[in-house]
């Protein structure tokens, strides 16, 4: 009899275990809804809202989208949901704001983080170390006649050569696009301009005019208003884009610092197999 009762006292541990074990199973997470495709926290992000944020980034066009694509749209939608939470736990925004209120609460977040401007120093030294970003060619300033037939065009000649004035003589016949400015063209390198007609131009000199030049669709007569030589733009005037070069680079580099406190602030969890597409984007080691 005792024996049975030490054995019977044995078991109960084991059994203790397997009951334990049933309960367990009994209250395993259930699946996610179908259209649950990611949380933050506690907070369930449905496809719905990442078809709208596609919509607006993207366009609603009839283009397909790829796999790839929507994969890196899916990781910036979730970048700008966790900066809105981080900008929301700032107090710069109200939790359920509207997608203009998430982005300008994302902007005012960027912002805290960008109060000084670039110092001299720093302009300074982008522009020695990118010099050759400040290189500018040699650039005509350009007038021209265009016409349709030879016989306009050599009647503009005739009255060229005759002392007519440029400006105006383009003004009454030239079928150009620029004609009622006189036919400018504004400041071009040989870049801007095809190789024949180059070739042509940047052999005048301030106020010369050139011969007939044939083209496909007319004839035309050029005059070179004025020259500028090739040039490397000095420091004072090239500091204005130096200076927004330099808070666009420190406004990406801010941006990417955030994203990454936010990534590692809150808790992502990404349910891939809900996307209707293979997603393979940055957060694929959090599905």
């Amino acid at each position: 009899m005792r024996g049975h009762m030490r054995a019977a006292r044995s078991a109960h541990p084991l059994l203790a275990v397997l009951i334990l074990m049933s309960w367990g199973a009994c209250r395993q997470t259930p699946p996610p809804a179908p259209d649950l495709v990611a949380r933050i926290g506690p907070e369930e992000i449905r496809y719905g809202r990442f078809e709208d944020y596609v919509k607006r980034t993207a366009g609603d066009g009839e283009t397909v989208l790829a796999g790839d694509v929507l994969s890196q749209l899916f990781d910036q939608f979730l970048d700008e949901e966790l900066l809105t939470r981080l900008a929301t736990d700032r107090g710069l925004a109200r939790d359920g704001a509207s997608a203009a209120a998430r982005r300008r609460a994302i902007d005012a977040l960027l912002a805290a983080e960008l109060k000084k401007d670039p110092s001299p120093q720093e302009i300074a030294a982008y522009y020695q170390a990118h010099r050759g970003d400040f290189a500018r060619p040699e650039r005509v300033r350009l007038r021209q006649i265009l016409t349709q037939d030879r016989a306009t065009a050599e009647r503009a000649l005739r009255e060229l050569g005759g002392g007519a004035d440029f400006a105006q003589l383009s003004r009454q016949l030239s079928q150009d696009p620029g004609a009622a400015s006189g036919g400018f063209q504004g400041e071009l390198s040989r870049q801007d301009l095809p190789p024949a007609f180059a070739e042509v131009i940047f052999s005048l000199e301030p106020g010369e005019v050139s011969r007939l030049v044939p083209a496909e669709y007319g004839f035309h007569i050029f005059q070179v208003v004025a020259r500028s030589p090739a040039e490397v733009i000095p420091l004072e005037e090239a500091r204005d884009e130096i200076t927004e070069r330099l808070r666009q680079e420190r406004a990406d580099r801010a941006l990417a610092e955030l994203v990454e406190e936010a990534r590692r602030r809150y808790n992502v969890e990404v349910y891939g197999r809900n996307l209707p597409f293979e997603y393979r984007g940055s957060y694929k080691g959090h599905a």
